[in-house]
């Protein structure tokens, strides 16, 4: 399976001073397409059973966008390992194809009762494993 994608046309509230998508909104997209990546691939009773806090942001931005861009967002799971798994997030100018911000995030599972760290279990690891790719 690809990596998961998904495009958003860029709006007034995007844009910081100097009128490019600010920086902060780039942090939220990069939570919101995990998270859709989350939802989209696991069922009801799996989200129910843990939750995925971030421990890290490595964020490299690129190139600037603006007001109208199409920017398209892909993002797969690089590497887990017992309660850690590490997610790539791409976002690219839909028309240029030129990349804009290349993100690597660590992110913590959780069990929501104890709010402790929990070992990915095998079968979220099967669920991801067809979305695993080196980079």
């Amino acid at each position: 399976m690809e990596a998961f994608e998904k495009t958003l046309v860029v709006q007034s509230d995007d844009l910081d001073d100097l009128n490019h998508v600010n920086n902060v909104r780039y942090v939220q997209w990069i939570q919101d397409i995990s998270k859709e990546h989350w939802q989209h691939l696991t069922s009801n009773e799996l989200q129910q059973r843990f939750i995925w806090v971030v421990l890290n942001h490595n964020i490299t931005y690129k190139s600037a966008a603006g007001l109208g861009d199409t920017i398209l967002l892909k993002t797969y799971i690089e590497s887990s390992k017992g309660a850690v798994s590490t997610r790539i997030v791409e976002m690219y100018n839909a028309k240029t194809n030129s990349l804009l911000v290349h993100s690597k995030t660590t992110w913590c599972l959780l069990s929501p009762e104890t709010l402790k760290p929990t070992r990915i279990t095998e079968e979220i690891r099967s669920i991801f494993a067809d979305v695993t790719r080196n980079p």
